[in-house]
């Protein structure tokens, strides 16, 4: 008898816990991903677990974080316990391929039988909306470093530009022999089957059974009743759930107690758009970084001769290039205490993500984490046209020749482009000094794969743009065995953390008040509004955010 764990990934997973009571309400039922991972580890040392159950479809999850997750199922299995997974279908009319990549991490998979396996393959897609701006009267004016810094691209392109196309290829390329890879080992197949299989695809339930690709066709009541009858459980908890609950052993509790104090492991996040002043939450643009708040964090942690080491965990498309390269002064001042730092990359930590990572000791990244994207974009796009064909008008009076250079209402003359390519230049070739003096390589080599071209965590690791490969508890594995600690008597915080107590006390300095979430305002509405459309961008390193894999 014991407890049977069950992960509905039907819901979606969150990279990062909400930073604010609102978003946390909004989220309540919503696991983390570092929540199923920690309680997948700590299950399979469990004797009172005896299985894992998981339902698979519904909300799409990155092909990293299916990584992250396969990493930890496979940890699981080596206890030796039940690690079945179900599903209605692979994809209804739809894209199966990444969730059952991810079902082939257990040991069992189970299919609904009126289900599909639409396991179609892997695409890159991309949005092109200049055909739409100029019904609409907008011009868009954009400058990038380099030929692979296709973000800007969207606004100014109808289709893809030769560059994009290749890096576009080769993404859906890496990705798709990733997960050929993964399916042909834990489904005892050869690679070139799997590939036939793919083509073939969709393929009714019946046929998946026969060819290998599921074990048992039934419903969910039919896998319930089979674990039962096998397991025997008398309670079924969810995963997060299980993590959070209190200590229930007298092991347990000595796990748990403030004494003796053991040595802490810091982790400090870097999600969403980077940008200066505090970290945000925007209703439209999602969770950002403040350097304010990220440098505040890492000033604390350098502070703080408990932290023994820092992991880094960056899930951001870039932004700001100051913030960004604000962060990264902070993490070089960490490191000079001493302390190793690892930077574990999420689903995306490209450009500003890439170069706040870019100068621990150690970065870790999944196969298919989307990094890189060394190179700048920026500009603007024009409205004046499209608010006059709606009546609306805009006039200024400036004092200034170039008051109005990044205005929405006027191109940018030909001496502020040339100003603008002179910035464009000088930010590139600033960030592939610094990229190439973090990463130790000749800046030629360095320049060579910057270009602004997006890589997969696979190939970035072929390139040295990145050092391992693996997800957060490689990376915190890592992490301590730099710093000489024993992985199993630590204590993992991370930074800032602020009970409520905490956050309503008045700041009482500039750290203080830079750990606090930047307040809602309806300017905050705008910014994520003109951010979703990119105009202007979020900042000038920003990766092509329109890129899609599925």
């Amino acid at each position: 008898m014991g407890t049977l764990l069950e992960l509905d990934l039907t819901r979606g997973v969150l990279e990062t816990p909400p930073s604010s009571p609102v978003a946390a309400f909004r989220a309540r039922h919503l696991p983390t991903l570092r929540e199923l991972v920690g309680a997948l580890r700590k299950g399979a040392r469990d004797d009172g677990v005896v299985g894992v159950v998981a339902h698979i479809g519904g909300n799409r999850l990155s092909l990293a974080q299916v990584q992250e997750l396969r990493e930890a199922v496979a940890d699981f299995r080596t206890s030796g316990k039940a690690a079945v997974a179900w599903t209605e279908s692979f994809g209804e009319a739809g894209q199966g391929t990444v969730p059952y990549y991810l079902a082939t991490a257990f040991d069992e998979i189970w299919l609904q039988p009126s289900g599909d396996l639409a396991i179609t393959g892997v695409s890159v897609q991309a949005v092109f909306i200049r055909g739409a701006l100029d019904k609409a009267g907008v011009i868009p004016q954009f400058g990038k470093r380099r030929e692979y810094k296709t973000a800007a691209d969207t606004f100014t392109e109808r289709e893809m530009t030769a560059p994009a196309r290749e890096m576009a290829s080769r993404l859906a390329e890496s990705a798709y022999e990733q997960i050929v890879e993964g399916i042909a080992v834990r489904r005892r197949l050869d690679s070139a089957r799997v590939r036939e299989l793919v083509d073939s695809a969709p393929l009714p339930a019946q046929a998946g059974l026969d060819a290998g690709l599921v074990d048992r066709l039934g419903y969910r009541s039919d896998v319930y009743d089979e674990l039962e009858k096998q397991l025997q459980y008398d309670d079924r908890l969810l995963a997060e759930r299980y993590i959070r609950r209190g200590p229930r052993t007298l092991d347990e509790v000595r796990k748990n107690l403030p004494w003796p104090q053991k040595p802490l492991v810091a982790v400090v996040r870097v999600t969403g758009a980077i940008s200066v002043g505090r970290n945000s939450n925007s209703p439209m643009g999602g969770p950002g970084s403040g350097s304010d708040t990220v440098g505040a964090a890492l000033r604390a942690v350098a502070d703080n001769e408990r932290v023994k080491a820092v992991v880094l965990r960056v899930d951001s498309p870039g932004g700001s290039y100051v913030a960004s390269d604000a962060i990264r002064n902070e993490v070089l001042r960490l490191r000079s205490t001493g302390r190793p730092v690892i930077a574990s990359m999420g689903g995306v930590a490209a450009s500003g993500g890439y170069f706040v990572a870019m100068p621990a000791d150690v970065i870790v990244a999944q196969p298919g984490t989307i990094t890189g994207s060394i190179g700048v974009l920026t500009g603007k796009g024009v409205v004046r046209d499209a608010l006059g064909r709606i009546g609306i008008s805009r006039e200024a009076v400036s004092e200034g020749a170039n008051a109005q250079m990044f205005s929405a209402q006027e191109e940018f003359t030909d001496e502020q482009w040339a100003r603008l390519e002179e910035i464009l230049d000088r930010i590139y070739k600033d960030f592939v000094a610094k990229a190439a003096q973090d990463r130790g390589l000749p800046e030629e080599q360095l320049e060579s794969l910057a270009r602004g071209r997006v890589w997969t965590g696979a190939d970035a690791h072929s390139h040295k743009l990145i050092d391992e490969l693996g997800g957060f508890q490689h990376a915190l594995t890592l992490a301590c065995n730099r710093a000489g600690l024993d992985r199993d008597e630590i204590a993992v915080t991370s930074v800032p953390h602020r009970n409520l107590l905490s956050q309503l006390k008045a700041p009482t300095t500039t750290d203080d008040l830079a750990v606090s979430a930047a307040p809602l305002t309806l300017d905050g509405l705008t910014t994520g509004l003109y951010s979703a459309l990119g105009l202007p961008p979020a900042g000038v390193l920003r990766m092509p955010f329109s890129w899609e894999i599925g």
